[in-house]
């Protein structure tokens, strides 16, 4: 289950977008048994939380999931925003083997200048088969702005990177991944394609088109060639990158000036390639239009806008991802989809009032999905 259900510091910071509310859906007292009720009845294995408040998180949410049997990770935004993502897992299904929180913030890189943050656990399905992969869980709250794609594709790839660090085997295969959250991008954006394909070439892509979220002109300023500097540590296939010192045959005074020209050329056309990759072949829960109609589902509706911004994607059964653009080895086991929860159009919520009101809490809506694992 994935599920953003609204700071109450983020709600009353940003008012404006609840007008149409009736004022007692919108405290915190009347907002968090609902969220706890739908919690409580999709009784999920695994929860991915976005906008848990830390207050709110440490006094109420933290004790009354441990009550329900969960046990939770937390990672609070960096600087003094007060909210961050969680991750919650029944521990009757699973053994935790490793928490990786993933800060967005850097304070040597001016384009990360920002405090979103990720979540990456590393779980052990408690089932009695001794041959279970494990599993790799990943959560995030992508940057808001629509007119910073740079900074959204950049934490995207330091996303990418730990997950892949995380999901590695010893045998070089990658074990089950779900990667969950609000990432501020709506369905076939550059940014969505880029996680769905593996794959991006954004040379003369303006940086407010990344998201999707705007038609506007605002922010039109073409994504730089690399859009990271070097010294993020990470590749343009979106893993961490391993120093290697290259094997010399002949010394710096062997090379001709003219080796030494070709040299230079190949290493910046090679640190100047648009293309971005990585190495999942992940499949989205949800198809983002309602088959019959082709109207849009959306995950979340307030005053301003209802659009699609929440995902769950997975890697999808025995699927093998050595042909796929940037993979360098195949996924073992798998993840087949069995269900999920439907989602609602835009004319559905506001026949209700849109979100939030009296039964669903959040400005958003929860995603929850049925997964079996093949071993």
């Amino acid at each position: 289950m994935s599920y953003n259900i609204l700071s109450q510091d983020l709600l009353e910071d940003n008012s404006h977008l609840y007008r149409h509310c009736r004022r007692p859906v919108l405290h915190w007292s009347f907002r968090f048994p609902n969220i706890l009720k739908e919690i409580k009845h999709f009784d999920a294995d695994v929860l991915c939380l976005q906008e848990v408040q830390e207050d709110h998180y440490g006094a109420e949410i933290r004790p009354s999931l441990e009550s329900l049997g969960y046990h939770c990770e937390y990672k609070m935004r960096t600087g003094r925003k007060p909210d961050g993502c969680a991750i919650c897992f029944k521990h009757s299904k699973f053994s935790l083997l490793s928490v990786n929180p993933v800060e967005f913030f850097r304070p040597d890189i001016s384009l990360l200048d920002r405090d979103n943050v990720g979540l990456v656990l590393l779980l052990q399905p408690k089932i009695a088969c001794a041959a279970s992969p494990a599993i790799c869980v990943a959560n995030t709250h992508l940057l808001y702005n629509p007119r910073r794609g740079d900074i959204k594709l950049t934490q995207l790839a330091m996303l990418l990177a730990e997950i892949s660090s995380v999901a590695h085997q010893k045998d070089g295969s990658f074990c089950p991944i779900v990667m969950c959250g609000d990432f501020n991008s709506v369905p076939g954006s550059p940014l969505y394609s880029f996680i769905k394909e593996g794959k991006l070439n954004y040379e003369g892509l303006p940086i407010g088109k990344v998201s999707g979220q705007e038609q506007s002109s605002r922010g039109q300023r073409i994504l730089s060639i690399p859009i990271w500097p070097p010294n993020l540590g990470i590749s343009q296939n979106c893993v961490y990158e391993v120093q290697q010192v290259p094997k010399v045959e002949k010394t710096d005074s062997d090379l001709t000036q003219t080796q030494l020209k070709q040299t230079e050329v190949l290493v910046t056309a090679e640190k100047l390639s648009s293309n971005l990759q990585h190495h999942f072949s992940l499949s989205s829960v949800y198809s983002h239009y309602f088959p019959d109609t082709g109207i849009p589902e959306v995950t979340t509706c307030h005053s301003r806008s209802a659009i699609t911004v929440d995902y769950i994607f997975y890697s999808a059964e025995k699927e093998d991802v050595a042909g796929h653009p940037g993979a360098e080895v195949a996924l073992v086991g798998g993840l087949k989809l069995l269900a999920r929860l439907s989602l609602l159009t835009e004319q559905d919520l506001w026949t209700v009032n849109g979100l939030p009101n009296e039964n669903n809490s959040s400005d958003h809506l929860p995603l929850l999905a049925k997964f079996r694992l093949e071993l």
